[in-house]
Order: C-alpha cells, then sequence, then structure tokens
C-alpha cells in the first residue's frame, strides 16, 4: 500500500507592528493579540489530524504561531533556518509603492525577475524544497506542519505548480494564518490544497 505523507506549511498571524515597517528578518517582532487569536484558530484547523511534526522558522512571529499547535499534539517546536523570510535590502524601512517611484530604489528594484532587491527566489525555493524533503521524513505516512512567512510558502507553491517564480506580491494567496497543504504518494506531490483559518478574524474591506 503507498504511503501518503502530508506537509503543511503555515504562514504566522499577524504581527504588532504600529510604525508599519518591512520588519524582514529583523528580531522583537511579536504576534498582535489578533495574531494570537489568529494561532489559535490555525491550532483548532489541525484538531483530528495526525501530526507528528511541527517544524518553525527562528522567528518569533512564526514560533508563538507554532506555539498553540505544538502545545495541542503534545509535540517540541523544531527551529529550520531554512523557513526563515528572504534576505530584502528595504529591511527595516517604511516601504511602499510610493517608494517605487523614489530614485534611491531604483538601483534595487530595476529586477523583479531576480529580484533585485533580495535572495533570488530560485534560492528561497531550494531552501524551502529541502526544508519540506526533511519534514515529509520525519512525519513519514504522518503529517508535519512548517510554519513560515507568506514569500517562501507562495514561491514553494508557484515551483509545486510549475509557475513561474516572478510575481506580483499584492497578488499572493498565502493570507494571515493561512495553511497551504501539500500532499504526497510516497514521494510524489499529488496535490496541493489551500485554507484560510484565520478568515474570521481579517479585516473587513
Amino acid at each position: 500500500m503507498p504511503t501518503t505523507t502530508v506537509v503543511h506549511l503555515l504562514r504566522h498571524g499577524e504581527v504588532h507592528n504600529p510604525e508599519r515597517v518591512l520588519y524582514g528578518r529583523l528580531p522583537d517582532f511579536h504576534l498582535s493579540e489578533r495574531g494570537q487569536d489568529m494561532a489559535r484558530l490555525a491550532a483548532k484547523w489541525f484538531e483530528g489530524r495526525d501530526v507528528a511534526h511541527v517544524l518553525s522558522s527562528p522567528l518569533e512571529r512564526t514560533q508563538e504561531t507554532a506555539s498553540p499547535l505544538a502545545t495541542a499534539f503534545d509535540l517540541d517546536i523544531e527551529i529550520d533556518e531554512r523557513l526563515i523570510e528572504p534576505v530584502n535590502v528595504f529591511e527595516g524601512s517604511k516601504f511602499t509603492r510610493q517608494s517605487l517611484v523614489e530614485p534611491r530604489t531604483w538601483a534595487r528594484v530595476y529586477n523583479p525577475f531576480r529580484p533585485s532587491w533580495g535572495e533570488p527566489y530560485t534560492e528561497v525555493v531550494r531552501r524551502m524544497v529541502e526544508a519540506v524533503k526533511d519534514a515529509r521524513r520525519a512525519a513519514w505516512g504522518r503529517e508535519a506542519v512548517c510554519v513560515s512567512h507568506q514569500a517562501p510558502i507562495w514561491l514553494l507553491r508557484r515551483a509545486a505548480e510549475r509557475k513561474r517564480l516572478w510575481h506580483r506580491p499584492d497578488r499572493r494567496q498565502c493570507n494571515l494564518a493561512s495553511v497551504t497543504t501539500l500532499t504526497f504518494v510516497e514521494y510524489h506531490l499529488v496535490s496541493v490544497g489551500y485554507t484560510e483559518p484565520a478568515a474570521s478574524l481579517y479585516p473587513s474591506t
């Protein structure tokens, strides 16, 4: 009988960021109160599933998102550096759409295909693929959850669906505390799913 293994990619919840800076890999950015509620809703979504392994990016917001899930399944959180945010030269700044027309940014935004402002998309996909392979191995025949960030999860999904990696960041389907699910039969990816357990907490537009 072929073995089915599931690897879920859980994005962290809302972050407390009143200054609205691009926080990237900066330390000390924690979940807001709503973000903590999102993490609890995500953990509840996994109730009844066969989760055997929980991994997290080393950043605070992902570890805090992983915590209710790990507690619910009585598991330790394994830190995996490969699940971290991509490098971004605008980290720490208040980067907006208006910034794109400022001369000081032109030298960094000239190539959206690589992208020129940070870690190459191909490198992000490479490390995420390796992390997923190790998570699949650790949870073989069961389920693993990797808590990560929007860009790495979205890029991995695009690669899994054999789509080009460059894209418009404002069109990513990877909302706060969302779950992107990769289902494998043996070593073959057979489906990609997506759900938003915390949708009830999203701001209305």
